[in-house]
């Protein structure tokens, strides 16, 4: 090879267009760009990963604080009501008990229902065929 210059992509020597670039390169430059200033735009992305796990805890507590009061407060309304109904009617303790036991479990089906292990009523009601739909 005479000069020292490497052949072109027709295989020819010379001068060419070997230093100009080809339109796939000029698009691989511009989508770069367009990359980094997307990424730019975005933020860092070590302290959004920390971000993001601080999130999920904080997330998480407020979870828990949701359901563990809405089991408390089904207990504690169970309890109420069956203590105002012994105070009334005067039939200590059986009231408090069975109201007590209807809270708790009135407690275990919002948190249920809250933590979306079952489905509302009224969704499973509207979801029932009609009777006249049988044949």
């Amino acid at each position: 090879m005479a000069g020292g210059k490497t052949p072109d992509k027709t295989g020819k020597t010379g001068p060419g267009d070997g230093g100009r670039p080809s339109a796939a390169d000029l698009d691989l430059e511009r989508r770069r760009q367009k990359l980094e200033a997307s990424l730019a735009s975005k933020g860092h992305g070590e302290s959004n990963g920390e971000d993001k796990a601080r999130q999920s805890s904080v997330t998480g507590y407020g979870q828990a604080l949701k359901l563990s009061s809405e089991f408390i407060a089904g207990v504690a309304v169970g309890a109420g009501l069956g203590w105002l109904i012994d105070r009334l009617a005067g039939t200590s303790p059986w009231g408090l008990i069975v109201f007590l036991l209807l809270g708790f479990g009135a407690g275990v089906l919002n948190v249920m229902r809250s933590a979306g292990m079952i489905a509302d009523a009224g969704i499973r009601a509207s979801k029932r065929p009609e009777d006249g739909d049988r044949n």
